[in-house]
């Protein structure tokens, strides 16, 4: 029998197997941050014992830090004080930090593939859950706790249980105005936010292979919202041709042996998966969260569904009271207080260049603040070269500097109590954007709509008038 993705990155990374127990898995990548490291590199001091292999660690500032004026001290002063942490940390052990001020800095899961530091067929890890982003390129790569960081330090390697498996296809294609971040809200509201507990997810058909390994990281980056492990995609010529010339992939007489290695990078046609899904890319429409997880979602012109069962009844009229709707309604109109555009979901130049594009000649709504935030200082540069920051400045919207930002209530952005915020972010938990907040997840041009509108809109209305008025002046 031939043999998934996953199993073939996993088989060769498998340093020991312990019998009715887990493997000892080798890393090849390790991201840290400000917020999950210093805990690990205070019990290697205890222990007396230097990280193992440093040159295989990065380190960049990005949860805690502020994103406006960050040549200035961070004023928070417990952020403040992770970040000087992270950097004496580093120095003493070696490790390359992207910290503020770098020309590399930005969020660590948005650096990492940007760099070309992220490739196929990786083992790769973080103490941040979304490290499953980095699997769009063909890697196993999932978030880990405190104690595990201090593992990998110490050894390079970590004690893990093998997962089920679970494909994912989506077959067809998108309609206008659909997403990647449409396609992974879609399959969130179908199998729910636990409806893949326990595997590793391989994300597959015409649909995916179509997107941008942008688009694709945003889908990985979402699957831990599911419940998996890590989610992934099978590397080909989009993958291959993203990563070339990078500053940290492989060059000149590396990269043909490298692009060999890759090439064989796939599930076999008789693969067996423990379970298996496929929908249909017609079916998707621009999506919206109305409730306090990620799988509760609709489509935008949908209602908000009546709960079935009496558990189910108990958990949406919790997420409904806080959230202020109401089983059966429409979130069409719903006025609309904030605007957040960035994360490490949707904060790469592939999006604020899809925003750009959308809000180019419109005005945000009078009484909405609209935040864009880029994923790293390269995206940052790149959009201010590209004139985006412009088209930004005369709509009204906020260009900010690389960080976490509003994606949760780390920092200094944060979204005021019983305010609404729709979020290209990936998680509307209660309290994640600030206390009392109340978060709809969205792609960055159901955001861009709202942000021009100042309510929760359908962005194919939009883009049709944009259609209308063109064909009338051609």
């Amino acid at each position: 029998m031939g043999k998934t993705l996953f199993e073939k990155i996993w088989e060769h990374h498998v340093v020991k197997e312990i019998p009715g127990g887990p493997a000892v898995l080798y890393i090849d990548r390790h991201f840290i941050h400000e917020v999950t490291s210093p805990q690990a590199f205070t019990g290697l001091q205890k222990r007396g014992i230097p990280v193992f292999r440093p040159a295989q660690t990065i380190a960049t500032a990005d949860h805690n830090v502020p994103t406006l004026n960050q040549h200035l001290p961070i004023k928070e002063e417990l952020s403040r004080l992770q970040v000087e942490v992270l950097h004496t940390n580093c120095a003493a052990q070696g490790i390359a930090l992207y910290g503020l001020g770098h020309p590399f800095q930005g969020i660590v899961h948005v650096i990492g593939p940007e760099l070309g530091v992220t490739q196929p067929g990786m083992t790769i890890v973080c103490g941040d859950s979304h490290t499953s982003t980095h699997g769009a390129f063909g890697s196993i790569a999932f978030g880990i706790g405190t104690s595990e960081v201090e593992m990998v330090f110490a050894s390079q390697c970590l004690l893990q249980s093998k997962p089920k498996l679970m494909r994912i296809s989506v077959d067809g294609e998108l309609s206008e105005g659909v997403s990647s971040k449409d396609i992974v809200l879609y399959i969130l509201s179908q199998i729910t936010a636990a409806g893949a507990t326990g595997y590793a997810v391989e994300f597959a058909g015409s649909a995916i292979r179509s997107l941008s390994m942008e688009a694709r990281m945003t889908i990985c980056n979402m699957s831990i919202e599911m419940g998996a492990r890590c989610g992934m995609i099978a590397p080909d010529e989009t993958t291959f041709s993203y990563i070339k010339g990078r500053q940290f992939a492989p060059g000149g007489e590396a990269w043909e042996p490298a692009l060999a290695k890759w090439k064989k990078l796939f599930s076999d046609d008789d693969a067996a998966f423990d379970k298996e899904y496929t929908f249909r890319a017609e079916d998707i429409e621009p999506m919206i969260t109305w409730g306090t997880n990620p799988g509760m979602g609709i489509a935008v012109n949908a209602p908000i569904p009546v709960p079935n069962g009496t558990e189910e009844k108990t958990a949406f009229e919790k997420s409904l009271a806080y959230m202020g709707f109401e089983a059966g309604e429409s979130l069409l109109g719903k006025k609309v207080d904030y605007v957040f555009i960035g994360s490490c979901t949707n904060s790469r130049l592939e999006d604020l260049r899809l925003v750009a594009e959308f809000v180019k000649g419109k005005k945000k709504a009078d009484g909405v603040e609209v935040w864009i935030v880029p994923g790293s200082r390269k995206v940052e540069a790149q959009a201010r070269a590209e004139g985006i920051d412009k088209i930004f400045e005369k709509a009204g919207f906020q260009l900010r500097q690389p960080g976490c930002s509003a994606c949760l209530g780390m920092n200094e952005d944060k979204i005021p109590a019983g305010k609404y915020c729709v979020s290209t972010s990936n998680r509307n938990f209660e309290g994640r954007q600030g206390a009392g907040a109340r978060t709809l997840l969205a792609s960055p041009l159901t955001a861009a709509a709202a942000a021009v509108t100042g309510v929760i809109t359908d962005v194919r209305t939009l883009l049709t008038q944009k259609t209308e008025t063109a064909e009338a002046f051609a």
